[in-house]
């Protein structure tokens, strides 16, 4: 009886050896910090979409988070990213840089992402830069801005001075004349946006007849209205950004100086002012676009954007610059881990660095090695006084080389965690 009784014990505890061991071999096979995929059954991939789901920023935010989503959903109806399906995990970080930084923090140390996305304002992007540099996190700011960030952990898609500011002052000098005279938004964005304003403007010839930053927040224009007036310019650069700031165009328009020509980089294409105001409160405005939704009425991959993102997203308002670009990283990004074979940071910027590609709604854009930025097509959009939109001209293929010609950037070969400006 006592024999058979250590015996039980004895195939007892070999089972439960075995049991233990298959237990340990199932953790291991599920583990999925940067593996290369599997069937289908794995944790999912992660994105960390950080944007301004509310407060001044949220016209653009929402179009950006509904465009992550929708590549998302792209991705997981051909069935995922190496095997696996793609989550999103998205905080509305609420237009508040404090926010931002929390926010940064929960999604890479407690959520644990595989990527980060977002920011609409430099200061955002610049308020969880440094923490996506500590952590050594992949970060897309899929968005236009006023250039020069060279970091090897920063990815940035959307339109910059390269592409936008010499082809828009060359433009509008060349139609109007000389004498320019810019309104900017009081931080990071404006001041440098308005530094290459003037560098473009006397390259070409031109003169800033008047220059001023306006604090964000601020919605009445009179008193700046009467110094443009008084300047009499040629041009007026307008790099106004969030709900406020825009309605100095229905004040403009209202003081009766629809005549007078307009330029941007920002609006119309972001938060479409020309949809929101009242003709002709952007009567007679130029900007620099990758994208917006008219272009939709000339170009085939652009309407089929629209089209779908109205489709998912109907009570959707416009579909802008912004929204294509944060879909678009989202596929560079998709493309570069398919072919790194994982998720893991630096096998996925090595990939990314070998130029990689995507033909999206506004025609190839691929990643520019050396700098980490955008080679893209840029299109002049201009409205009239019915605000309807029309291209005047098209920029091919514009390579975003500002960085590494005069500022001897190659990521490729030496780290670099800096915004550079023209003044440096």
């Amino acid at each position: 009886m006592n024999l058979a009784k250590k015996k039980s014990k004895r195939y007892i505890g070999f089972l439960l050896t075995m049991i233990l061991m298959l237990v340990l071999s199932a953790c291991q096979s599920s583990d999925t910090s940067g593996g290369s995929g599997g069937n289908g059954s794995e944790a999912p991939i992660k994105i960390g979409i950080l944007e301004d789901q509310s407060g001044d920023f949220s016209l653009v935010g929402i179009q950006k988070l509904h465009a992550a989503q929708l590549a998302a959903e792209e991705i997981n109806s051909n069935g995922g990213l190496l095997g696996r399906q793609v989550e999103i995990v998205a905080p509305d970080t609420q237009s508040d840089n404090k926010r931002f930084q929390e926010m940064a923090r929960k999604v890479i140390l407690e959520d644990q992402v595989d990527v980060v996305m977002g920011g609409f304002s430099s200061a955002s992007r610049e308020a969880i830069r440094p923490i996506m540099e500590q952590n050594k996190m992949l970060y897309f700011y899929n968005n236009q801005y006023e250039g020069g960030v060279a970091s090897k952990y920063s990815f940035n898609t959307g339109a910059i001075p390269d592409h936008q500011i010499g082809t828009l002052m060359e433009a509008v000098i060349e139609k109007y004349g000389p004498k320019v005279y810019t309104i900017a938004a009081d931080y990071n964005f404006g001041q440098i946006s308005a530094d290459w304003v003037r560098s473009e403007t006397e390259r070409l010839g031109g003169e800033i007849v008047g220059e001023e930053f306006i604090p964000l927040g601020v919605s009445q224009f009179a008193s700046t209205i009467s110094r443009i007036k008084a300047a009499d310019p040629d041009v007026l650069v307008t790099l106004l950004v969030g709900q406020e700031q825009s309605s100095f165009y229905g004040q403009w328009a209202k003081s009766g100086n629809t005549e007078l020509p307009m330029a941007t980089t920002v609006n119309m294409a972001q938060a479409y002012e020309h949809k929101r105001f009242d003709p002709p409160s952007l009567a007679n405005m130029y900007v620099t676009v990758t994208f917006m939704e008219e272009l939709g009425n000339v170009l085939s991959s652009a309407k089929e954007f629209v089209d779908k993102f109205y489709e998912k997203f109907p009570e959707d308002k416009y579909v802008g610059m912004e929204a294509e670009t944060q879909y678009t990283g989202v596929m560079l990004w998709a493309e570069a881990v398919e072919k790194a074979g994982t998720t893991e940071v630096e096998a996925v910027i090595d990939a990314l660095e070998t130029g990689i590609s995507y033909d999206g709604p506004a025609g190839t854009v691929a990643i520019d090695p050396a700098t980490h930025h955008a080679v893209r097509n840029v299109y002049l959009a201009y409205a009239d006084k019915e605000h309807k939109i029309t291209f005047p001209k098209q920029w091919d293929a514009i390579v975003p080389n500002w960085l590494s010609k005069e500022k001897g950037v190659d990521l490729t070969k030496k780290d670099d965690f800096t915004q550079y400006t023209p003044l440096d």
